[in-house]
């Protein structure tokens, strides 16, 4: 899934570990999002779109599928 959570974090000057401690995670956890090895649950979702004050399609785009 794409997303475009590193861009977000860096416009409010923010490392990986201070926005991981906001949302209750681990550092690790938003490096692999960032990077696309790792879709969150629906909650962490929620919460990453409430604390950007976005809602999660600003946030998470699913892959297109070409025909």
């Amino acid at each position: 899934m794409e997303n475009d959570l590193k861009v977000r974090r860096a416009r409010h000057e923010l490392t990986q570990s201070d926005l991981a401690e906001a949302v209750d995670v681990s550092r690790q956890t938003i490096s692999a999002i960032e990077a696309g090895r790792y879709n969150p649950s629906l909650k962490l979702a929620f919460d990453l779109s409430d604390y950007f004050d976005c809602s999660i399609e600003d946030i998470f785009e699913a892959p297109t599928t070409e025909e």
